[in-house]
């Protein structure tokens, strides 16, 4: 059961190091967190569950594509969900976001992930 501040967010991170620290961070916290390695992988998990209430992406990864172009994919489908976007190799223009979505640069402090998460949850 999700808590009133809780959200279910989706890690797409290719480096299981980073992932695994995100999601202990989030579950501390009392968020819901799933997990994919890539783009694919991200898909399967949204298919299978209506509740994702963040994505949370890096931009850089293997796979069919990057997470970029996951982030439109999810907000075509998906035009609700809130996504946010982090790497340490881009510089994307938080002005140039469609609404819901913000950047996060790495390396970043894991309260500004929370509070990000909070933000894009009111």
């Amino acid at each position: 059961m999700v808590g009133l501040n809780s959200a279910v967010v989706l890690i797409v991170e290719d480096e299981p190091v980073i992932r695994f620290n995100v999601l202990d961070v989030l579950e501390d916290v009392g968020h819901v967190a799933l997990e994919a390695a890539n783009a694919d992988e991200a898909l399967v998990v949204l298919k299978g569950r209506q509740d994702v209430d963040i994505l949370f992406t890096d931009v850089n990864m293997a796979g069919s594509m990057d997470g970029i172009q996951l982030a439109k994919r999810v907000r075509a489908m998906r035009p609700n969900i809130g996504i946010i976007i982090t790497s340490g190799m881009v510089q994307l223009d938080p002005m140039a976001l469609p609404a819901n979505t913000a950047f996060l640069p790495k390396p970043y402090m894991h309260d500004a992930l929370i509070s990000t998460i909070n933000s894009l949850m009111t």
